[in-house]
């Protein structure tokens, strides 16, 4: 399974990143092979406004079943939803912790988004 989990920097080692419209990073984890790929967030982190949207659409374009993520606001929430990817939160940890609680089961499935709009 692919799961996209939101970065402070590129490396698994990093620590998640909280937010997820305007993340510095996105690592996509497979989780059966363990290879990652990291992709920088900049055009929507730098985002005036839109961030959440964007994030989502390029997470479906990446093909990935999974965000871990700290908090998704609703209109992120609602486009990830509408593209089949479900959304887990996960306090800040490193990436490789994350995926390691992933992997688990131990993460909380949201069934929606867990802060406002243009949470910073």
């Amino acid at each position: 399974m692919k799961v996209l989990v939101t970065s402070q920097g590129s490396a698994v080692t990093d620590l998640i990143d909280p937010r997820f419209g305007r993340a510095a990073h996105f690592i996509v984890v497979d989780t059966e092979t363990h290879q990652t790929t990291a992709h920088d967030n900049a055009p929507n982190l730098n985002a005036a406004q839109g961030a959440g949207i964007q994030a989502a659409e390029a997470a479906a374009r990446l093909g990935v079943e999974a965000v871990v993520t700290g908090n998704v606001g609703p209109k992120a929430y609602r486009v990830l939803n509408a593209a089949g990817i479900r959304v887990f939160l996960c306090d800040v940890v490193t990436v490789e912790e994350a995926v390691g609680r992933f992997d688990a089961g131990t993460l909380t499935e949201t069934t929606g988004a867990n802060v406002q709009g243009h949470w910073a």
